[in-house]
């Protein structure tokens, strides 16, 4: 029977923020400023300081062997609740009982000495787990073989390039045997072959019994790899239950992120290009003008496009890439299939149009778009990256567990073939 290994009850985390100083981090020399420009100016408003509660009444029960995907948009809580979970920042209410030694790997670099190599790092690490030098011996050429990065060992780890920390850092986290593995989404920072890997391993500390908490904006990955989801909506608990249900929610509120000049992201900085044309609207739907988070495979799809046009131009090409939940461009449009002719002596104006893609080849899954619009792949307008909820696709057939899993051959099309000769 499994056991309780975290319980969290009625967790906040409050912080301090100000309009000129961070109240949480005040030097002397600060206290000492702010003392003097009392004496000569009016007292301060109430509202120059303000409190921010990045958790709130989160209250969650975690069993021994369970995989516990935690999701949100950006500002959510996720990192915060590992943090706190981590034992890196104290929460402000609340209570946290934890059985078993926990690794967490939450940014990169975490718990390395910049100054020490890569094989000095292994048993600084593994001393902070709590693990003797014989215990770490033992696990010692499985943490270099998973990092691949034999050659750089006795390098320190200050010249390690990103990627290369994040290959130890997981590494060490995952073969130490702690009882509880906490991951943030910096395996993001990795390329796709390690993050397959990463999860590969995971499942396999899963297997073990031991506890996974992941934080990820990959929602496919979390699909494949977690039992049961927790989501997260300004610091307080959303839903949990089982990943599937929590994920096709939570996906599903995010469809009221319409990408128009009155929302949020539409000011992302998640996109470049030199402005002369931005899109200003863009809106997903059916062929029947319907909007939805979901579309079956083979389905008809239509994109609805609002672009601003900045500067006198007399064409613009369109273009939208869709990529696999590990990164790697799988396809797009072809830029001269979808042309726009516009007013060559005007500016500031804004145009409508619609792509619609046909008979969508896709097998069950979830695709980042990515939306581009220029003359030339060197002269680009703009370009919108991955900041729509991602596209979803399933399927009515009886193979729904035929959906994308980043360890299975299945890939991301359906293909007709058949003979035409035979001997």
């Amino acid at each position: 029977m499994s056991q309780s290994v975290i319980r969290v009850e009625d967790l906040g985390k409050k912080y301090i923020i100000g309009n000129d100083q961070q109240a949480n981090y005040q030097s002397l020399r600060d206290v000492i400023t702010d003392k003097v420009k009392s004496v000569f100016s009016k007292q301060k408003q109430k509202d120059d300081f303000a409190e921010f509660w990045a958790l709130k009444d989160v209250s969650f029960d975690i069993q021994q062997g369970d995989r516990v995907g935690i999701i949100g948009r950006n500002g959510a809580g996720k990192s915060t609740l590992l943090k706190v979970l981590s034992r890196i920042t104290e929460p402000t209410t609340g209570s946290i009982s934890i059985k078993g030694r926990i690794a967490s790997l939450l940014e990169v670099g975490t718990g390395f000495h910049p100054e020490l190599s890569g094989r000095e790092n292994i048993f600084l690490n593994g001393a902070i787990l709590g693990m003797g030098r014989k215990e770490i011996k033992s696990k010692f050429d499985e943490i270099v073989d998973f990092s691949e990065i034999e050659k750089f060992l006795d390098t320190p780890v200050k010249r390690y390039s990103s990627g290369m920390y994040v290959r130890l850092a997981f590494a060490v986290a995952a073969h130490l045997e702690p009882e509880i593995l906490i991951v943030d989404e910096v395996l993001a920072v990795g390329d796709s072959k390690f993050q397959k890997k990463c999860l590969g391993k995971m499942g396999e500390v899963s297997s073990q019994g031991r506890t996974i908490l992941f934080v990820s904006h990959n929602t496919t990955f979390v699909r494949s790899l977690c039992n049961k989801g927790i989501w997260l909506d300004k610091g307080q608990i959303k839903q949990t239950g089982s990943t599937s249900e929590v994920i096709n929610n939570y996906l599903s509120s995010m469809h009221d992120q319409v990408f128009d000049e009155n929302s949020e992201i539409h000011n992302s900085l998640n996109r470049r290009g030199n402005g002369n044309a931005r899109f200003s609207k863009i809106v997903i739907t059916d062929t029947n003008n319907i909007e939805s988070p979901n579309f079956l495979s083979g389905q008809d799809i239509k994109f609805n496009f609002e672009v601003k046009i900045n500067q006198p131009l007399s064409l613009l090409f369109a273009s939208f890439i869709f990529k696999s939940p590990t990164g790697e461009i799988i396809t797009n449009t072809r830029k001269q299939d979808v042309s726009v002719f516009l007013r060559p002596n005007e500016k500031d104006y804004t145009i409508s149009f619609s792509i619609v893609l046909e008979n969508t080849p896709f097998r069950a899954g979830e695709y980042d778009m990515y939306f581009w619009l220029g003359e030339t792949p060197e002269k680009f307008f703009d370009v919108v990256d991955a900041i729509l909820p991602p596209l979803q696709i399933s399927t009515n057939k009886d193979e729904d567990e035929l959906a994308y899993n980043p360890a299975a051959p299945y890939g991301f099309f359906d293909i007709n073939a058949h003979v035409i000769s035979a001997n």
